[in-house]
């Protein structure tokens, strides 16, 4: 595992990981976006043979980056699960208890359309549209933000990615954290999921997440 990246805001130390999350240390919050969890069961429900191991992968790099930052709260911004109840469900649930001490917030996102019952029986603190703690507040999507605001917008929803061009007018696309002068848009931590490009400003930040590392390019 690559070492996470220091990326320092608003007199906050953030940790940016190529495992798709940032740890805040002064809150001890591990901060992820767009997990997915069930996509592929909902896929193979309707006929189309995806791998289970693609989701018992990205449950296990979850519990590795937990294991590896150790923190109190972790806190997801949006789209934790993809669709209605699967048997993928049944593997998050059992996972959960696993970890029955670590509080979880979860803003929800467009797919979290699990009954309110669900969340509650495993131990999910929920947040309708939005989250703040401090001056960080997080939405799952930020097309209702005004611009100017004194706090910092944590999102997801996007899938935000970054073209690398080379010689002869090759390119590459990869996943990326993009952090604007009043948001950050999160990486989807599902690798079962395409990415949507972002055409950042010169002064803004980027990273790319290239082979299980982080490529400052901006």
């Amino acid at each position: 595992m690559q070492a996470p990246v220091s990326y320092k805001l608003m007199r906050q130390q953030l940790w940016l990981s190529a495992h798709r999350c940032v740890f805040w240390e002064e809150e001890k919050a591990l901060i992820v976006s767009d997990l997915h969890f069930g996509k592929t069961g909902h896929f193979r429900k309707a006929g189309i043979a995806v791998p289970q191991a693609v989701y018992k992968e990205d449950l296990q790099r979850l519990v590795h980056l937990i294991q590896y930052f150790q923190p109190k709260q972790l806190i997801v911004v949006g789209d934790l699960f993809h669709s209605h109840q699967n048997k993928e469900l049944e593997l998050f649930q059992r996972w959960r208890y696993d970890f029955a001490g670590l509080p979880i917030h979860l803003v929800k996102g467009n797919h979290d359309i699990l009954h309110a019952s669900w969340y509650r029986q495993c131990d999910i603190h929920v947040a309708d549209e939005e989250l703040q703690i401090g001056n960080f507040r997080f939405r799952h999507d930020l097309d209702e933000i005004g611009p100017g605001s004194s706090q910092y917008f944590f999102s997801g929803h996007i899938h935000p990615g970054v073209r690398i061009r080379g010689a002869a007018k090759q390119s590459l696309s990869f996943p990326c954290f993009y952090f604007a002068k009043d948001f950050c848009v999160l990486p989807a931590f599902s690798r079962f999921t395409g990415i949507a490009l972002v055409q950042p400003d010169f002064e803004e930040n980027v990273f790319a997440i290239v082979n299980d590392h982080i490529v400052q390019l901006q």
